[in-house]
């Protein structure tokens, strides 16, 4: 029989143990921000240049207000439509521009969501950044 006590671990093994966790969190969560924003395709410079600067800020928040209906419109839409698993699209408007990112199982779907987004009154133009990743991935 093997009498051997466990050494207890030291600061630094106790240190990196809770280190490792918490670097594999910030990890994750900067390739969720990052690949959101990259899905979206907006930067700030191209999310300003859609409300003029010389605009009161009663039409910034009219804009915006008009962003927001329409973005839940298409989303609504999506969630709405058999065959289409929309549970990650992300749905941007700007000014009757819409981008939809993230992902979706099949490329059909792709297809059928962008199609989705077209018929939507006050759509005026759809970007695709959905990428096709299959469920369970």
């Amino acid at each position: 029989m093997n009498h051997e006590s466990k050494k207890p671990p030291t600061k630094e093994n106790q240190t990196m143990q809770i280190i490792k966790p918490i670097r594999r969190a910030a990890g994750i969560f900067i390739m969720a921000v990052t690949a959101i924003s990259h899905a979206q395709g907006i930067d700030t410079d191209e999310a300003r240049s859609t409300i003029p600067a010389s605009t009161s800020n009663a039409n910034k928040k009219a804009v915006r207000a008009e962003n927001r209906k329409l973005q839940k419109e298409v989303l609504r839409n999506l969630t709405k439509t058999k065959g289409l698993n929309a549970s990650n699209i992300v749905v941007v408007a700007r000014s009757g521009v819409v981008t939809l990112g993230g992902s979706v199982p099949e490329a059909n779907e792709a297809e059928l969501a962008t199609a989705i987004a077209r018929g939507v009154a006050g759509v005026t133009e759809v970007k695709s950044n959905l990428a096709v990743r299959p469920e369970g991935l």
